[in-house]
């Protein structure tokens, strides 16, 4: 089946690039579009969409209380939330993860990223792994320095669940964890699972945040 994809952002030209840009892939068609937060939210509502790619600048209700009221509404099967960003306002990108956005790419990212990007959050994967995303989770932790916010339950996990969720927050996937520890990659999922369980996690980026604001994981 064809991921379907919402893109809510202020600009018809960038909705219309965007959007002419993944109706031509073969497994995603694009089914709605927004041009203001308060907007998306309706859409994603009515259209069930398994991708929202929402910007953070927009009128009426910006993109981050958009993808708030959208994750809060616990939709079954999930609607994922993908920002749009720049780098002039990170912070606002680092709090969309920690409500619960699958991640962010910068606007002008290449069209290949973009479809990329589509396709790992509709599976399920937080878009935290290129490096620009680690720039950006870089930046941000570093001005948030010294604001170390205990995680409660992190003494749940074992030695093995801590190095997974240490190097999840580095942005590395199944596959790379997998081939650091030397273990498969079905026993690196496994304990990722039992990571979000103990900590009550919703997705990797939530992960992410947690790791850095718990100061299990450092910039650098």
């Amino acid at each position: 089946m064809a991921i379907t994809v919402l893109i809510a952002d202020d600009q018809a030209m960038v909705r219309q690039g965007f959007g002419a840009l993944l109706a031509a892939q073969p497994d995603i068609s694009v089914v709605g579009d927004a041009a203001d937060g308060r907007a998306a939210v309706a859409e994603a509502a009515r259209l069930r969409p398994d991708v929202v790619l929402m910007d953070v600048r927009m009128p009426e209700m910006n993109g981050l209380d958009a993808a708030r009221a959208i994750l809060a509404a616990g939709f079954d099967p999930p609607v994922r939330v993908l920002m749009l960003t720049t780098f002039d306002i990170d912070d606002y990108v680092y709090e969309a993860l920690g409500i619960g956005a699958s991640g962010f790419l910068l606007k002008d990212a290449p069209a290949e990223e973009l479809v990329r990007a589509v396709r790992v959050v509709a599976d399920g994967q937080a878009l935290l792994a290129p490096t620009v995303t680690r720039r950006l989770i870089a930046d941000v932790t570093r001005r948030r320095a010294g604001r170390v916010k205990p995680a409660p339950h992190l003494d749940q996990l074992t030695p093995r669940e801590r190095e997974v969720l240490e190097l999840v927050a580095r942005g590395m996937s199944n596959t790379e964890i997998a081939e650091a520890l030397f273990v498969a990659e079905q026993t690196v999922k496994t304990h990722v699972s039992k990571i979000f369980s103990k900590l009550n996690l919703r997705d990797r980026a939530q992960a992410v945040v947690l790791a850095y604001e718990s100061g299990l994981v450092t910039p650098g």
